[in-house]
């Protein structure tokens, strides 16, 4: 890649609350071909702000986790227009989007994907030395992030000696662990009990308000609405509305309140 090149694919990352960090119109995404082929994704109409929490809920197969692939880069959208920090991944080059994503981008997987054979300070600073960082001051960094996940007595521990939930806190200590714009997580609170998951959501939360980073979360836990700035509710491959997360849990408490926008 040119130097231009490189200088560009991290440009127009330096977001102000308020403004759009995430913008999808019209996004269409399938699987298969012929009488094999599935829609997942049927025209998503979704705009996410600067230091904004947005949860994506819906039923399993409704098509969250293809979504916030496209948003992240991993996968590629068949239409429509998709746009993160005012970039395409689309126009992007395999090394600019690398770089993007990199920088940019840090991603909780539903399955974790810790590399076995790393300890979890090492798992953690995976992303800082992708990015060029050495490896001692990487491991020493992504140590200091398990510390703010609660795992500072786990740091030499491999995956296959640590809990679901203590793997799933590795797991959001490495998105976090570069400083990326954008946060996205795919049930992140899923193996964790009821005080440790709103212990790492007030984390998440801290680190949206703070830096006006962005978080997209998947979630079927309905005790983590609270967290939220706006909810998207998705079906069938379309997102049918948008609430305000507040109203979302009045509703659900049985108070009712507005501040729905449909879809």
């Amino acid at each position: 890649m040119s130097a231009t090149a490189t200088m560009q694919a991290g440009m127009g990352t330096a977001t102000r609350r308020g403004e759009t960090a995430v913008h999808c119109k019209g996004v269409t995404k399938h699987y298969g071909e012929g009488t094999s082929k599935v829609w997942a994704l049927r025209g998503i109409d979704l705009e996410i702000g600067a230091g904004e929490l947005t949860m994506l809920v819906g039923p399993s197969g409704c098509g969250k986790t293809t979504l916030i692939s496209v948003v992240a880069g991993i996968l590629d959208r068949d239409d429509g227009e998709c746009t993160v920090f005012g970039r395409d991944f689309t126009r992007m080059s395999a090394s600019e989007k690398t770089r993007f994503r990199g920088e940019n981008v840090g991603f909780v997987f539903q399955q974790f994907n810790l590399l076995p054979t790393l300890t979890a300070a090492e798992n953690v600073a995976v992303p800082l030395m992708i990015l060029g960082k050495g490896r001692s001051a990487a491991v020493k960094q992504g140590a200091e992030m398990l510390e703010k996940v609660g795992l500072k007595d786990k740091l030499k521990s491999l995956p296959s000696q640590l809990s679901g939930g203590q793997q799933q806190r590795v797991a959001i200590a490495r998105a976090l662990v570069h400083e990326p714009k954008l946060i996205v997580c795919d049930e992140p609170t899923s193996a964790l009990d009821h005080d440790t998951g709103h212990v790492i959501m007030r984390m998440l939360k801290n680190v949206a308000l703070n830096e006006s980073r962005s978080l997209v979360i998947v979630t079927h836990d309905a005790r983590i609405f609270e967290f939220a700035d706006k909810i998207a509710k998705m079906d069938d491959g379309r997102i049918k509305e948008v609430s305000n997360g507040v109203a979302e849990v009045a509703r659900r408490n049985g108070g009712g309140g507005g501040g729905g926008a449909g879809h």
